[in-house]
């Protein structure tokens, strides 16, 4: 596939560095982890909700942190003594530590968290300030300029 070198743009633009670095990683092959699945879904016209799914972890076991447009989920499991006594046949519940994060777009806060039934939710807000949002400018209508009229001066007569 072919390279793309972003290095002369670097030089001539100013706060843009998370672009370019999010254009460098469309052409690399993805990296990223497929544990825990998640879920993205919007809820309402400013609302978000992300769902992960975290079987046999504990509210203990998990940390969420929001912090400069990324944000967060990791999971750690506590090694109990009692696992560590049993002798396992076939292992299919995952037990290993993960980390995930998700870009947020400008003025999306974090609103909630919840966990039920081994489900993650995480309740997003798009609140976007009033000077930023867009506002309606009334027309009004000069009313001394609709009823202006043109008059028309004859032309002076010439003289043959």
């Amino acid at each position: 596939m072919r390279h793309v070198d972003f290095s002369p743009l670097y030089r001539s633009t100013v706060g843009f560095d998370r672009l370019f670095s999010m254009l460098d990683s469309v052409g690399q092959p993805e990296q990223a982890p497929s544990y825990p699945p998640y879920n993205i879904e919007r809820t309402g016209e400013n609302t978000y909700r992300i769902t992960m799914a975290v079987a046999g972890f504990d509210e203990k076991e998990l940390s969420i942190e929001a912090h400069a447009h990324v944000l967060t989920v990791k999971g750690e499991k506590s090694e109990d003594e009692a696992a560590n006594k049993t002798e396992f046949l076939y292992r299919g519940i995952a037990k290993r530590a993960f980390e995930r994060r998700f870009q947020l777009a400008d003025h999306v806060e974090v609103q909630a968290a919840s966990l039920k039934n081994g489900l993650l939710h995480i309740d997003l807000l798009r609140n976007i300030p009033e000077t930023l949002k867009p506002r309606r400018i009334a027309i009004a209508a000069d009313i001394a300029e609709a009823t202006k009229t043109i008059e028309a001066q004859p032309a002076p007569k010439q003289v043959n």
